[in-house]
């Protein structure tokens, strides 16, 4: 101050002054003394570009890039211009453009990191997820110890499901950068993505002891939480969330889904309405919403997304939600045919998406039954432990009924439900699929580890059920190393369950097999394959409870059922839809109401548009 006082007219003093207060956060005195500079000396590069920096900070995008144009006219080699004007264009959603900004200054300056970096965050934003690796690495390698990059590469790996190499990249940021909350944060989500949601929630928690007014920290916390049934703490962690950021449309939807699984369908559309009202081209809460809504022609939301979906800018993965999203809106409006056409456009989009290839499936399948005899015919060395409580399989195809059948079998006082568990496939998988050695240790290991899991979320009732249809593929290794487990395999009508699995989204990314009819169709036969040698190897050990007797025989065939499990039996049994557990399916209004028939017909009023797909279901 002293100085520009003695020589008021000395741009660099003025310069000096800028770069003092913004390092020091003071914006709006860094914004006086740049613009100064600008005054002072119009021909000066680095004021213009500092001036920009500033400029962006308070928000006015439009005026920083004009700054860094103006450093551009003056200087046009000035890399870091390029690269600053990169990131305001990138703030304006301006992709493509920010993107030749930091290759331009990428082409001045080669080992430029901060550059390569950015163009990695663009191409990422463009799902040019291969590029963007390269980017990212590129960045590595001028500068090994640049955190910022590892955690970037490590959001790469995640969104292709490399999530052991995920965790690596974020230990590598973490290492380099301790107190680095998104760091800590997207450790949580890959964590999460591999089941293992009590070590999410601690890298959260440390995501939140760092930086304590992180809203998307307690919204990834909500998930989890959420995932393991904890419905109220995930309220809460998204209350948490809307506290510190009362517009995050991220907690009003994860809150809307928590109240579903509670069943307070009215609160959740609340949630999901108030979600949409920040951001309403929300494809995620689009399609959520619709599932709880019974449309007529000129319904808000209708009209919204079928004009979203007619926006050729959009995302595959936003344009997949919309089109599942309105082909039940028009399912409910009987324009079958609308709805067919949709739902075909979606699936067709999800499995590019997922990069499913049908022969993948059947190698698995194949290596199944390539297993079993060996770990059939393998001698345990020493006595299994007694358990604590017997776990209760429910599986069959998705979409097969499994869902009713736990809501049945849990409202009986001795059955805990846990729903869908990933812990088999997990810990068990690779020894099925012949990709571990088949010996007694590992058996030991798989029943250890999923009793392990089990034993966390138990409430001490003698029986806990897993409804995670697609264990069918493990019936073999669950009577090897679960000897004392029941088995219930749910079957539906077969073009009832196909056509349930077809026109269905899944949140998960396994099931990849359900986006293409002849797909469908293919591995339910292997399916059905599979649980004929299942019956071949293990007669009178698979208790087969058929969905569509049970909806036309009720009592019978319930009492049946919690005979089998050795229960006294409870009347409750007779009414699920009075059972108030929350339900993470796809089925969960249905079995919120009575136990009812006919249902597997509902994929007769598509049979016009089939081209007889299901024909051969029926057939051999």
């Amino acid at each position: 101050h002293e100085i520009i006082r003695q020589y008021p007219k000395a741009f660099m003093a003025w310069n000096i002054l800028g770069a003092a207060n913004n390092g020091l956060g003071r914006t709006t005195e860094a914004f006086e003394a740049f613009k100064k500079v600008t005054e002072l000396n119009p021909n000066y590069a680095d004021g213009f570009n500092n001036f920009g920096v500033v400029l962006k900070k308070h928000g006015r995008l439009d005026e920083a890039i004009e700054a860094f144009r103006n450093a551009l006219s003056i200087q046009p080699d000035y890399a870091d211009a390029y690269n600053n004007m990169g990131n305001a264009l990138k703030e304006q959603d301006k992709i493509e453009e920010a993107i030749k900004a930091y290759r331009k200054a990428i082409s001045i300056k080669s080992d430029y990191a901060e550059a390569h970096n950015n163009l990695g965050v663009g191409l990422k934003q463009q799902e040019n997820l291969e590029e963007a690796t390269e980017a990212y690495k590129k960045a590595i390698l001028i500068r090994p110890n640049y955190a910022e990059a590892h955690n970037n590469l490590g959001n790469i790996f995640q969104d292709q499901g490399q999530l052991e190499d995920a965790i690596e990249a974020y230990k590598k940021a973490l290492s380099i950068k301790p107190d680095y909350a998104e760091a800590y944060n997207n450790t949580g989500n890959a964590l999460k993505d591999q089941g293992k949601l009590e070590e999410a929630i601690e890298a959260y928690k440390k995501a939140l002891s760092i930086k304590p007014d992180y809203s998307d920290a307690y919204n990834n916390m909500g998930n989890a939480l959420q995932d393991q049934g904890r419905l109220e703490d995930a309220i809460k962690a998204y209350k948490e969330a809307l506290s510190i950021k009362p517009d995050c449309e991220l907690a009003f939807n994860g809150m809307g889904t928590a109240l579903q699984d509670q069943g307070k369908l009215e609160e959740a559309i609340k949630a999901y309405k108030k979600a949409l009202s920040i951001k309403p081209d929300y494809v995620g809460t689009h399609r959520n919403l619709s599932i709880l809504t019974k449309y007529t022609p000129y319904d808000p939301q209708l009209i919204a997304v079928s004009q979203m979906i007619k926006n050729s800018e959009l995302k595959d993965n936003d344009q997949c939600e919309l089109h599942f999203t309105y082909a039940k809106m028009m399912e409910d409006l009987s324009e079958f045919e609308v709805a067919f056409q949709h739902y075909v456009a979606g699936g067709t989009l999800r499995k590019k998406l997922l990069s499913y290839e049908f022969k993948n499936d059947e190698r698995t399948f194949k290596k199944i039954k390539a297993t079993d005899p060996d770990i059939k015919g393998l001698c345990i060395d020493e006595a299994f432990e007694d358990m604590s409580f017997t776990p209760i399989f429910i599986l069959g195809m998705p979409r097969s009924g499994t869902t009713l059948v736990e809501q049945i079998i849990s409202s009986h006082s001795t059955v805990q439900a846990a729903g869908e568990l990933g812990h088999l496939s997990r810990y068990g998988a690779s020894l099925s699929l012949g990709d571990q050695f088949i010996n007694s240790n590992n058996i030991f290991k798989v029943r250890n580890a999923y009793l392990g899991e089990l034993k966390k979320i138990s409430d001490s009732s003698p029986f806990i059920t897993d409804k995670m249809p697609n264990n069918f593929l493990y019936i073999g290794l669950i009577l090897k190393a679960l000897p004392e487990a029941k088995i219930i395999h749910v079957q539906r009508d077969p073009a009832a369950t196909c056509w349930s699995n077809f026109k269905h989204y899944f949140t998960t990314k396994g099931l990849g097999y359900s986006y293409n009819l002849g797909d469908t169709v293919g591995f339910f036969k292997m399916y059905q394959n599979l649980m004929e040698f299942w019956e071949t190897q293990y007669a009178g050990q698979i208790y087969h409870l058929n969905y569509d007797k049970l909806t036309d025989e009720q009592e019978e065939q319930t009492r049946k059922l919690i005979e089998h499990l050795g229960a006294e039996w409870e009347n409750a049994c007779l009414y699920p839809q009075e059972n108030k557990r929350s339900i993470r399916t796809a089925s969960q209004q249905q079995v919120r109401e009575k136990v009812y028939k006919g249902s597997s017909q509902a994929w007769r009023k598509f049979e016009p548009y089939l081209s007889y797909a299901f024909n051969e279901l029926y057939t051999g």
